[in-house]
């Protein structure tokens, strides 16, 4: 009886160390979860969404208000330890598109400047330019447990180098239209330097770039430079 006795304490013992423990287990597991909802997002891939012009233009250059561009970029994220701060810096691609209004470039003449002139041969026109970028960026975040939600805002630059430039004209309609590419980076500055700002809430932010660097050489076009404003799409 006495062993039957220890037996059925011991039963109980055991019994009761497995409830508390299986309890303890079931208090860890909100923990867990929450901390995973809580991992950072980095916002490793940047989308940027704009439209764009040249300022400083002279009164012999016409540009249709409405350009076009896209940027795509892979960024790596250094937080700064105990702070809502951190410096990113990546690699993408870059391409804009301005409309020119009544105007050709001559990009196929080859003495050293091209020249805009007047032409109705084509209904739309444009000037293409794509460069490689290396974004950089100063980044602050009002949540950085979770950058998918909270005010955000970044300022840096990108240090852009062309890649690709070309012109395109488009003519007629319907079945009877045809296009006239003209393809060189010989106008066209090598490198670029352009600051750049953002600033949003979760993963959109209003996106604005003014470079610093004129678009074509000295002495190959005018001293135009490009900007660009739109939406940036993070969240990765």
């Amino acid at each position: 009886m006495k062993h039957m006795n220890k037996t059925l304490v011991l039963l109980g013992a055991a019994l009761l160390g497995g409830l508390n423990a299986g309890a303890q287990t079931t208090a860890k597991e909100p923990e867990e979860k929450k901390s995973t909802v809580e991992k950072p997002s980095r916002d490793f891939v940047m989308i940027k969404i704009t439209t764009g012009g040249w300022a400083d233009k002279p009164d012999s250059v016409s540009t249709k208000n409405l350009g076009r561009g896209f940027a795509i970029s892979l960024m790596y994220d250094f937080p700064i330890k105990k702070s809502n701060f951190s410096f990113a810096a990546g690699l993408g691609i870059n391409a804009q598109n301005v409309y020119l209004d009544g105007q050709n470039i001559n990009f196929k003449d080859t003495g050293s400047q091209s020249i805009f002139f007047a032409s109705s041969a084509y209904k739309r026109y444009k000037l293409t330019t794509t460069r490689l970028e290396m974004p950089l960026e100063l980044r602050f975040f009002g949540n950085n447990k979770n950058r998918n939600v909270g005010f955000k805002a970044a300022v840096g630059a990108n240090i852009g180098l062309t890649i690709g430039s070309h012109t395109k004209g488009v003519s007629g309609s319907g079945g009877s239209k045809y296009s006239d590419k003209v393809v060189t980076r010989r106008f066209i500055q090598q490198w670029d330097f352009a600051p750049t700002m953002r600033i949003g809430y979760g993963n959109f932010s209003v996106y604005g770039s003014y470079s610093l660097t004129p678009l074509f050489k000295e002495n190959a076009g005018p001293q135009v430079v490009q900007y660009s404003i739109g939406i940036c799409l993070t969240g990765l």
